[in-house]
């Protein structure tokens, strides 16, 4: 599903559905240089399970157009006009990791579009550490080496794929490497900028907060401390899983969210 928003193409998937704004709509936010692709199981589910799905590529992500915007504020403001263009007043928002940040963001300065928050891979702040920065900055590939090897956890490094002959740490370094020169340093500094606190605060909306017991990127601790700091927030740990739960295991990350949010599409 193509978009028009600022004057740019924006593409969203719709999970394999003709998109009705009569239904309650989920909108799926990835991370920092990855795109829609990520949500691949999780998109495919709420869209035949009677919700409308807008897994966006943020802007020069993906298959959308324009700069990528430079702040987590700007991309939790895009999301609202995202929604605006599909015709939506208010979405569930998912979002994982930077993707958290800006659904968290969004949630706090502009809950009358929000009706429910889940965070995967979040935390209130995400320090990212000059060893990936500085190569990122410089184009280097070791950015995408680091970010691959922190974010996937130890059993998908081992293999462990569904599928034989398939690795999904190979697959994620992929959605890196065909990103646009520059990308990742403008998201990672983007996240690296923010601090989700007054947003925390401010969430009025149910909220869950999905964590991942070996993440190295947003320690289970962080996860939990989000958790605390949102009024009511639920959150789950899912065993032995790293930053990028939502791949490594994308049924265990569904299940979260189907408990949590298909009872509020009722």
């Amino acid at each position: 599903m193509e978009l028009n928003v600022d004057g740019n193409t924006v593409f969203c998937a719709t999970g394999g559905q003709d998109f009705d704004p009569a239904l309650p709509t989920t909108m799926f936010i990835h991370g920092a240089s990855f795109d829609r692709t990520v949500w691949k199981l999780q998109a495919r589910y709420f869209a035949w399970h009677g919700s409308n799905v807008l897994a966006v590529d943020l802007p020069g992500h993906g298959r959308s157009a324009g700069a990528p915007l430079e702040s987590i504020e700007a991309m939790a403001d895009w999301l609202t006009r995202v929604l605006d263009a599909a015709g939506v007043d208010k979405a569930a928002l998912v979002g994982h990791s930077m993707g958290g940040q800006v659904a968290l963001d969004c949630a706090g300065r502009h809950g009358a579009r929000v009706r429910a928050l889940a965070l995967l891979g979040g935390a209130l702040s995400i320090p990212v550490n000059s060893a990936l920065l500085d190569p990122a900055q410089a184009d280097d590939h070791l950015a995408f080496d680091l970010l691959n090897v922190w974010g996937y956890g130890r059993r998908a490094q081992l293999g462990v794929h569904r599928m034989p002959g398939l690795w999904m740490m190979k697959g994620g370094l992929r959605i890196m490497e065909r990103a646009a020169k520059g990308l990742l340093f403008t998201d990672l500094s983007a996240t690296n900028a923010y601090d989700g606190g007054a947003a925390a605060a401010a969430v009025a909306c149910p909220t869950l907060v999905v964590i991942g017991e070996m993440d190295l990127m947003t320690p289970a601790k962080a996860g939990r401390a989000l958790a605390d700091t949102i009024a009511g927030a639920a959150s789950v740990t899912l065993p032995g899983l790293g930053h990028i739960m939502l791949e490594e295991d994308p049924d265990a990350t569904l299940d979260a969210l189907r408990d949590f949010l298909m009872p509020l599409q009722a």
